[in-house]
């Protein structure tokens, strides 16, 4: 019964999931409809949010391309290649191939999300490689799924806000908070502990569960995952040359780098950041490929799945300028209006649940955790405060909800697709069931626990 569930989930989104572009151009038209009727702004209106908010995203999108292409070349160099060959060598059937890259990714995605989503996509690819008959969608979706964890570990962007002190947390939260809330509380309370604990346990079970049986799976060759050969092979080098396939530079920058990595860590401690990862990737890409001309090769190849990044991302911050464009004869927003609605309906027992949900659906349109605290702290911390639901728990809710939806939403899938070589549709049916299984676990524990 749940693998023709999970078989009919997987069919459906085949058929009627468009292209990850075409999907986010269709966000868009529904965000500025139901912007107009909930805000009851005018066609103007949410045209000129839709303008303004249109670049807001460039540096992020930088920040996600080079996730993408310094993560894959370094897997390119010759000792990552084997350290995960090595690795993959751990899975003989398709079944633990499937439980090795979502538990990799689900710890991966906890320590650092940037990291997680290419570290998941590239073991994936090498256990596609070595193990016979695995499907290779619901191996990518597995080593995708990993990232509902993102926001309840170590580099979720609320919990950190909610630790930093400052006028910016009081302006952020509406006044409601004014002290900063330990990560003692959030990342590491109990509470979000156990339910990391759960999905950490049991969803490598769930998604080795939806494989399908041998004459259904769908394998990939694995001579189509080898990567082009980047060794130089060149009669008569001119100086140019020889300098390009020197070692020398490349070691030289690379100290550089070690040197500001050390002093970075010996001021900040383990504080992981999208900058700090992307710029380990490459320093780590540079010195391991060994001369100049490898890793401009390497890199080289890895910018191929970065076209669908490049193309959507302004689309999606376009859509972020419609959800908070406020009206100003009313002061309402479409997301604010949202949260607004599920604050109305809660109590401080359903308060938390409800707040994971409305996070839910914000996030779907509004796929940043930054804008995500931006649209929902002022709404829903003031009134967790005035139910009585503690600061901690009330930022958890709307962090787990914001990484939840992420489990059907395109916009984090890119660098994992670029990487793995597949489209959105190939892997989201998989994912809808990940999205149902880890819905009931979140919800319930931030009710309860």
């Amino acid at each position: 019964m749940f693998k023709k569930f999970t078989k009919g989930c997987v069919t459906i989104v085949q058929k009627y999931l468009p292209d990850p572009f075409l999907f986010a151009v269709i966000l868009n038209f529904i965000v500025f409809i139901l912007g107009m009727v909930v805000t009851g702004q005018g066609p103007k209106d949410m045209v000129l949010h839709w303008g303004n908010g249109f670049w807001n995203l460039l540096a992020f999108s930088m920040q996600m391309v080079l996730v993408l292409v310094t993560g894959h070349a370094l897997a390119n160099a010759p000792i990552i290649k084997r350290f995960l060959a090595n690795l993959a060598k751990i899975a003989k059937t398709p079944s633990q191939a499937i439980l090795a890259v979502t538990f990799i990714s689900i710890i991966a995605c906890w320590i650092n999300w940037g990291f997680g989503l290419v570290i998941g996509a590239l073991y994936a690819r090498q256990l596609a490689k070595r193990v016979k008959n695995v499907d290779y969608r619901l191996l990518i979706a597995s080593a995708y799924s990993g990232f509902v964890v993102w926001h309840a570990g170590i580099s979720g962007s609320i919990p950190l806000k909610l630790a930093t002190a400052g006028a910016d947390l009081a302006k952020a939260t509406n006044n409601a908070v004014t002290e900063p809330v330990s990560t003692s509380l959030t990342i590491f309370s109990p509470f979000n502990l156990i339910i990391s604990g759960i999905i950490l346990i049991t969803m490598p079970l769930l998604n080795k569960a939806m494989h399908p049986s041998e004459d259904e799976a769908i394998a990939v060759d694995p001579e189509l995952l080898e990567d082009e050969n980047l060794e130089p092979n060149i009669e008569n080098p001119t100086p140019a040359d020889k300098m390009e396939n020197s070692p020398v530079l490349s070691i030289l920058i690379g100290i550089m780098g070690i040197a500001f990595a050390v002093f970075y860590f010996a001021k900040n401690g383990f504080a992981l950041n999208l900058n700090i990862v992307n710029f380990l990737f490459l320093f780590a890409g540079i010195i391991l490929h060994g001369t100049p001309k490898r890793y401009i090769g390497a890199v080289a190849e890895a910018t191929k799945g970065a076209s669908g990044i490049i193309l959507q991302f302004p689309f999606y911050a376009g859509i972020m300028g419609m959800m908070v464009g406020v009206n100003p004869e009313t002061g309402s927003s479409f997301a604010g209006v949202i949260s607004e609605g599920f604050v109305n309906i809660s109590t401080p027992t359903t308060f938390p649940l409800f707040t994971f949900l409305s996070a839910g659906i914000v996030n779907f349109f509004v796929p940043s955790g930054g804008g995500q605290w931006a649209v929902q702290a002022p709404i829903m911390m003031p009134a967790g405060n005035a139910l009585g639901v503690s600061t901690a728990k009330t930022g958890m809710s709307i962090a787990w909800g914001d990484a939840w939806t992420n489990m059907i939403q395109p916009f984090w899938a890119l660098p994992a697709l670029g990487i793995a070589g597949l489209g959105a549709r190939d892997i989201m049916g998989f994912c809808v069931i990940d999205l149902i299984y880890t819905g009931i676990i979140i919800a319930l524990g931030l009710m309860f626990l």
